[in-house]
């Protein structure tokens, strides 16, 4: 597995590459040599953040967790991959190598089996500015809204970061 540790208002000390290095390769497991890793650690006053972004075959598994201690953070990230994984079973056993997926769950049974859509709901697109989309979600009280961008005429969705500010996300087809 490719591995790319990145420090935002830090420089991650050797013992937390390593660490990420070590916990990473049972992740490995999951996803075989041909996977990349993106590790990005981050100081925010007294909180350390890591992110976790696991590319695999078009598909991509993400977690980020919060703790007082950057190596904590680490293991709570790569815990929650995992956990990630678990639930998914059935599903990326299609997608993921199937032996060694069964391999590693071997013990675990938590599983989501099927997912239950207990609400469908139709909106109407109008052409509208990134910003004009901000507003109408903060005015929703919603925490995304996907709307028609006027600029680039795609269908692009905006939404708050835990953090502060807002993302864009852009549609983009291979």
């Amino acid at each position: 597995m490719n591995i790319t540790i990145i420090g935002r208002k830090c420089n991650p000390r050797d013992d937390f590459r390593l660490r990420a290095e070590k916990r990473l390769s049972k992740v490995e497991k999951l996803f075989g040599e041909e996977a990349s890793a993106k590790v990005t650690a981050t100081v925010e006053k007294n909180c350390h953040i890591v992110e976790i972004t696991v590319l695999k075959g078009g598909m991509i598994f993400r977690a980020e967790e919060r703790a007082d201690n950057m190596l904590d953070a680490l293991d709570e990230c790569v815990d929650s991959l995992i956990r990630q994984v678990r639930k998914n079973k059935t599903k990326l056993d299609k997608k993921l190598h199937s032996a060694v997926l069964d391999d590693f769950m071997d013990g675990f049974t938590e599983e989501e089996t099927e997912y239950d859509v207990i609400r469908e709901k139709t909106v109407f697109l109008k052409p509208e500015s990134v910003e004009e989309a901000i507003l109408q979600m903060n005015l929703l009280g919603h925490k995304f809204y996907m709307f028609l961008n006027s600029e680039t005429d795609t269908i692009n969705v905006v939404y708050k970061r835990n953090e502060t500010g807002y993302g864009l996300i852009i549609p983009e087809n291979n």
